[in-house]
């Protein structure tokens, strides 16, 4: 992805020692009054969601969709007055609140934004840099669909106090990267080996990223599901894999996670996938490595044959 701003597919081929990190649209913080520090912070939420900016803290790469909730009746009666003076004739709610917030920047800072993960409402996102309130007023579709994706990478902090989202006490996320797609899109974006006809591998990819997104515990925040969202997201050679073993007949049977023997000052894990024949039980399986000690996770080793070791 060139911009983190625009909603298109998010697959970014990584390599080996390559570092994908976030984009920042370049912005003119004279120009635009409200991206003057300070103008975007929300109401009571900052003080306490800046304390998760601490060294340490638990990281978040996580995958789910964003929705907009109103944290008091007075924010939702002002909501309601603001739609009555825009011009909103024909468009759809999602269209009408999405064109209120943009013509409203103080709604927008008012509102608070969760993140739920397989219909689990899980953070509380707060915008590191409050440019970037716009991403989440941007996670507002026109026409929303069950494939559609949000990513949110940033740094979880406390649980929310009660007054900060009526009463919804969820841990708060401060993000410093947010990109949404649909899953259509970004399964076309995805690079296929010239040997798998595309009626063959799409079906493929899908169900290879479906399994990572069903994993009901999948809040991002651990070393293993990053890891896993990571590669779900920015490293193509997983979907490759999987569509040239099923050209074998091997099933993918089983995924699993856990921390390299390279690990030392840096956490690495591997990331194993087994594919099993489906005649003749024969398991095969292979690994790559990624680095995760940091915010943004990155390849250390592309995918190869997994030998187990005693």
């Amino acid at each position: 992805m060139t911009d983190d701003r625009t909603e298109e597919p998010a697959v970014i081929v990584a390599e080996a020692s390559a570092n994908p990190g976030p984009s920042k649209a370049a912005g003119s913080p004279a120009a635009d009054p409200a991206r003057t520090p300070g103008a975007l912070q929300a109401p009571a939420q900052a003080p306490e969601a800046l304390q998760a900016q601490a060294p340490g803290s638990p990281l978040v790469y996580a995958l789910g969709r964003v929705e907009p909730r109103f944290p008091s009746i007075a924010v939702e009666k002002e909501f309601a007055q603001a739609t009555g003076r825009a011009d909103t004739a024909g468009l759809t709610d999602r269209e009408a609140m999405r064109t209120v917030l943009q013509e409203n920047r103080y709604l927008a800072r008012q509102l608070c934004w969760v993140l739920t993960i397989e219909g689990l409402e899980t953070y509380l996102l707060v915008p590191r840099d409050p440019g970037d309130l716009q991403l989440l007023a941007d996670t507002l579709r026109p026409s929303p669909r069950p494939t559609d994706v949000d990513v949110v990478i940033g740094v979880r902090g406390p649980i929310a106090p009660p007054e900060m989202c009526n009463g919804l006490m969820l841990p708060i996320v401060v993000f410093d990267q947010l990109y949404s797609f649909d899953v259509p899109s970004f399964i076309q974006a995805i690079p296929r080996p010239d040997e798998v006809p595309s009626e063959s591998f799409e079906p493929v990819a899908e169900e290879v990223f479906a399994r990572v997104m069903q994993l009901t515990d999948n809040a991002g925040a651990t070393h293993e599901h990053r890891a896993l969202n990571y590669l779900s997201l920015r490293y193509p050679a997983i979907y490759a894999q999987t569509a040239q073993m099923h050209g074998r007949n091997f099933s993918l049977t089983n995924v699993d996670v856990h921390r390299s023997r390279l690990s030392g000052p840096r956490t690495i894990v591997d990331v194993v996938f087994a594919y099993r024949n489906r005649q003749t039980d024969v398991v095969e399986s292979y690994f790559t490595r990624v680095d995760v000690t940091e915010e943004f996770p990155f390849l250390v080793t592309k995918l190869t044959p997994y030998l187990e070791r005693p």
